[in-house]
């Protein structure tokens, strides 16, 4: 849905899609994983668009436009993926262990932002770390974490 919607919007604009982000780029990566887990349960929610642009934002200090230009490309990029190991086997290139833990603090950043973690949600993040080589007890810190982060207070 999010693809047509952007191949539309290219198609008005009056050409194909281009993205500024290379495909070894690891912000295309770790945004298509994004957008991954906000697609995995067949429900995308705003909550968990906008928090996805944030986090894009945010993370690769990113502005409003370009932020959007990398969603665009990992939306299309998710799209043609069979698999997640294309996007983590670029991330385990270019991130240290620090690196990869926060590309999974963020994936559960996302699936909470609509006030829970499916299991879809949950199994998607736990293969992406075996991917990415984040341990299990690393990874359900992260998820500890996060989740009491959305407890008790308000989403953003």
């Amino acid at each position: 849905m999010l693809r047509t919607l952007t191949d539309f919007i290219a198609e008005i604009a009056g050409g194909a899609r281009e993205s500024a982000f290379a495909e070894n780029d690891y912000r295309l990566a770790a945004a298509a994983l994004l957008v991954h887990v906000v697609t995995i349960d067949g429900v995308i929610g705003a909550d968990e668009m906008g928090k996805l642009r944030r986090l894009l934002a945010a993370r690769f200090s990113l502005g409003e436009s370009e932020a959007e230009r990398l969603l665009e490309a990992a939306i299309a990029r998710d799209a043609e993926a069979v698999d997640l190991y294309a996007f983590t086997s670029v991330l385990n290139r270019a991130l240290d262990d620090e690196g990869r833990q926060r590309i999974v603090e963020m994936m559960f950043e996302v699936a909470y932002a609509d006030g829970g973690l499916t299991e879809f949600e949950d199994n998607l993040v736990w293969r992406a770390a075996e991917l990415l080589n984040v341990s299990t007890r690393d990874r359900v810190q992260l998820r500890k974490r996060v989740r009491d982060s959305f407890d008790g207070s308000p989403l953003d």
